[in-house]
């Protein structure tokens, strides 16, 4: 039995949406966030040595890293979806193998990337301080996300959209590995982005997977997906 280590509003999320198209069996064990400082729980440490999430457990088999996790569960189990899902993992040489390892790596080398960044300096100033400090982490904080976020973020959304205006999902026509992978960004990058509203196609994307069953029960088993 797979157990899925899951912290709240976390990279687990695309987790439990994989194990839940797929229909494999699998157990939650949840860890809650520090009211405070918003990070992992050191308990987390005891599955892995670097303490975050998500990590799921197989026997003697502890996985790290949710883009490993889910090529894991896709060679596992892929093989025996079926219909839809039967292009999980694109044949090698396609233009959607090709489209599929590109999200894959674009969704964490570069996306989240940025998108941390937003949640960072939007929190920083919220963050306790002495009084006098606080207008000045404000504009420090304003001014990198005008001039370095902001645009990032803009390029990164434009890019997307416009992908997403000829492609149903990341890799074509078919729901793939790199659709669970960057279904994080996706929900992140609408809530956290100021220009979010001006990308249908974006929004239109986001609409089809959280319509999804299997996505719908994800949800109500591991919780909101990201920091409100």
């Amino acid at each position: 039995m797979i157990t899925v280590h899951h912290l709240e509003t976390s990279r687990s999320q695309r987790v439990l949406w994989l194990l839940e198209e797929m229909g494999v069996p699998y157990e939650i064990k949840l860890y809650q966030r520090d009211p405070k400082t918003r990070l992992a729980p050191p308990e987390l440490k005891a599955v892995h040595p670097l303490g975050k999430s998500p990590v799921i457990t197989e026997g003697n088999e502890t996985i790290a890293e949710s883009g490993a996790i889910l090529e894991y569960l896709v060679e596992r189990f892929g093989a025996k979806a079926q219909g839809e899902l039967a292009h999980l993992q694109p044949a090698p040489g396609t233009p959607e193998h090709r489209q599929s390892r590109f999200w894959m790596h674009y969704a964490e080398g570069s996306l989240m990337n940025w998108l941390v960044m937003k949640l960072v300096f939007t929190t920083i100033p919220k963050q306790p301080m002495p009084f006098f400090v606080r207008p000045i982490a404000r504009q420090l904080c304003g001014q990198v996300q005008a001039k370095l976020v902001d645009p990032n973020l803009a390029t990164a959304l434009a890019f997307i959209e416009s992908h997403l205006s000829g492609n149903t999902w990341f890799a074509g026509d078919h729901i793939s590995i790199a659709d669970f992978q960057m279904s994080f960004p996706v929900e992140a990058a609408l809530a956290r982005a100021a220009s979010a509203g001006k990308f249908p196609f974006l929004a239109a994307y986001q609409a089809r997977m959280v319509a999804r069953p299997a996505y719908q029960r994800a949800l109500a088993k591991g919780g909101p997906v990201v920091m409100s």
